[in-house]
C-alpha cells in the first residue's frame, strides 16, 4: 500500500510539474526566466513547483482601463504646449519624449515646478508641512513606513489631518510594513487614519526578495502638490539624529499638471487594493501652470505597464550625445542594458555610474561586482561612494533630461515591482542635479578595471555565483 501511495505521489508531482512548466512557457515573457523556472520545477520535485506557485505566477490583474475612464474622474487631456516647448527648447531630446509617448500612455506636461529635496532632513519637513496645510485630501503610498522617530512624526501629522476632516489614504506595501514592530499600519489605524496594505506578505517576516512589491513612493496633497523619489519613511534618512543606519537619499517636490499623473497612479493602486475609487475635486482639481519644467510621470509594473521604464532607459541611452550619469543603490542591469551602456560609451558619450561602495544587501554587491568587468573595458566610469549608504535613484542625460523616482537598475525593479518615475526636460534643474552628482563623485573613488580583475579566485567565484541570481535579487 505504501508503495502505491509513493507511486501515486510521484505521478501527481510529474503531472503538476508538466502543467506548471506549460504555464511558464506560455506566460513568461523572458526566455531565460521560462527556462530557469522550467528547470527548477522539473529537477527539484515538489519544492520547485511550490516555489513557482508562490513566487513565479503573476496574480496581478488590474482594472486599469476601467479606472482610467471611470465615472467622475476627469480625463487626462494631452498638453500640446509640452510638445511645443520641447521642440523649441530641447529639440535634440525629442526622440526620448516620442518613445515615452508610446510606452507611458500619458502626455508630457508643461508648466511644472520641480524642487530637489536631499535627505530626510530637508524632504521630511517639507512633506510634513504639506500634510499640516492639507485642506481636502492626502494620498501616500510607500514601500517602507517604519514605526520609529521618523514614522511617528508622519503618523501624528496624518492623524491630525484626518481629525480635521481631510480625506487621508495611506497605502503601504505588504513586505515593507514588516520592517518595524509594531507595524505602522496598526498604529495608523489606531489613530483613525484610513490605511491599506498592498499584497500582504504570506510570510510572517519581511522578505526583501518577495515578488510583485509596490515599491513606489508617492505623496499627493489636495491633488495639487506632489512628492516622489527614492525615499522611504524611516529614521535612517534623518542624518541629524545620527541614526544607527544612516542613508543618503533624494526626493522631489512637484507642482503643476504632472501632479495629476501622480494622483492617477496612486488612485489606481488604491482602487486595486481596497476597491475604492478616488474621485472629485478633492483629488482632481484644475492644475494651472506654475513653472517652466516639462515633466511626465511614468508608471511601471508587471501588469499593463510592463517594462515601460526599461524602454525609456534604452531610448535615453541611445539618444545621449555628450554624457550620461546614473546614481543607483543597486546596480544589476540585465544584458540588454549592459549592451546599451557599453554601446553608448564606445560611441564617445561619457557614461558615469555612481554606486555605494558597500550596499546594504551583501549578495547584491557581490553580483554587481561580477558585472563591472563587463562595463569598464568599454569606457564606462564607475564611482563608488563611501558611507553613509547612498539610496539616490537618478539619471541625467546631456544637459537637460532628468529621470528620477523609485526604480533601481536591477531586474526586480524593472520587471517584478510596481515603480514610478518622473522624466523632466529642464536645463536649470539638470544643472542643479549635475552639481549634486559632482559632489558624490568628489567624495567617491573610481573603480578601476585592475581592481576587478585582481580579485582572488574564491572571490570571483562567489561574485559569479551571486550574479546567477541577479534576475531575482
Amino acid at each position: 500500500m505504501n508503495e502505491l501511495w509513493l507511486i501515486a505521489a510521484a505521478i501527481t508531482d510529474r503531472i503538476l510539474a508538466l502543467v506548471l512548466i506549460g504555464h511558464a512557457v506560455l506566460h513568461k515573457r523572458d526566455v531565460g526566466s521560462a527556462i530557469g523556472w522550467s528547470g527548477l520545477i522539473w529537477f527539484t520535485p515538489l519544492i520547485g513547483s511550490l516555489l513557482y506557485l508562490v513566487l513565479g505566477i503573476n496574480r496581478i490583474k488590474r482594472r486599469a482601463a476601467r479606472l482610467r475612464h471611470g465615472a467622475g474622474r476627469p480625463e487626462m487631456v494631452p498638453c500640446e504646449s509640452g510638445s511645443i516647448g520641447l521642440q523649441e527648447q530641447h529639440g535634440e531630446l525629442t526622440p526620448i519624449a516620442r518613445l515615452a509617448d508610446h510606452v507611458a500612455g500619458v502626455p508630457l506636461t508643461a508648466g511644472n515646478r520641480v524642487v530637489p529635496l536631499p535627505d530626510g532632513d530637508i524632504a521630511y519637513p517639507a512633506m510634513l508641512e504639506a500634510i499640516a496645510n492639507a485642506e481636502q485630501s492626502i494620498g501616500l503610498a510607500t514601500y517602507i513606513f517604519d514605526h520609529d522617530r521618523a514614522g511617528v512624526q508622519f503618523i501624528e501629522a496624518l492623524a491630525a489631518a484626518s481629525r480635521r476632516g481631510v480625506e487621508v489614504r495611506v497605502l503601504i506595501d505588504g513586505v515593507g510594513e514588516r520592517y518595524s514592530s509594531p507595524p505602522a499600519t496598526r498604529v495608523l489605524r489606531e489613530n483613525g487614519v484610513t490605511t491599506a496594505v498592498f499584497l500582504k506578505s504570506p510570510l510572517p517576516w519581511r522578505n526583501p526578495y518577495m515578488n510583485l512589491r509596490n515599491h513606489r513612493k508617492v505623496m499627493v496633497v489636495d491633488g495639487r502638490l506632489g512628492f516622489t523619489g527614492g525615499m522611504n519613511i524611516r529614521e535612517g534618512c534623518l542624518l541629524h539624529l545620527d541614526p544607527p543606519h544612516p542613508v543618503h537619499d533624494l526626493h522631489f517636490r512637484l507642482e503643476g499638471p504632472v501632479v495629476r499623473q501622480m494622483v492617477e497612479t496612486f488612485a489606481l493602486d488604491w482602487d486595486f487594493t481596497v476597491h475604492e475609487s478616488l474621485t472629485g475635486e478633492a483629488w482632481y482639481p484644475d492644475l494651472p501652470a506654475v513653472g517652466e519644467t516639462l515633466a511626465r510621470g511614468i508608471a511601471d509594473g508587471p501588469d499593463e505597464d510592463f517594462e515601460t521604464i526599461h524602454q525609456v532607459l534604452l531610448g535615453a541611452l541611445a539618444q545621449a550625445s555628450r554624457r550620461v550619469r546614473i546614481c543607483t543603490p543597486y546596480f544589476l542591469p540585465e544584458p540588454t542594458l549592459i549592451a546599451a551602456l557599453n554601446t553608448t560609451a564606445m560611441r564617445g558619450v561619457e557614461v558615469e555610474i555612481v554606486v555605494p561602495a558597500r550596499p546594504n544587501l551583501r549578495i547584491v554587491h557581490w553580483a554587481s561586482m561580477a558585472q563591472m568587468g563587463l562595463l569598464l573595458p568599454s569606457g564606462c566610469r564607475v564611482v563608488e561612494t563611501p558611507s553613509p549608504f547612498d539610496h539616490t535613484k537618478l539619471m541625467l542625460v546631456d544637459d537637460a533630461w532628468v529621470f528620477f523616482g523609485s526604480c533601481n537598475w536591477d531586474a526586480r525593479s524593472l520587471r517584478l515591482n510596481f515603480e514610478f518615475n518622473i522624466e523632466c526636460y529642464d536645463r536649470n534643474l539638470a544643472a542643479e542635479l549635475h552639481h549634486t552628482v559632482d559632489a558624490k563623485v568628489h567624495r567617491g573613488q573610481r573603480l578601476k578595471l585592475e581592481t576587478v580583475q585582481e580579485r582572488t579566485l574564491p572571490v570571483q567565484l562567489r561574485d559569479g555565483v551571486a550574479r546567477l541570481f541577479s534576475p531575482y535579487l
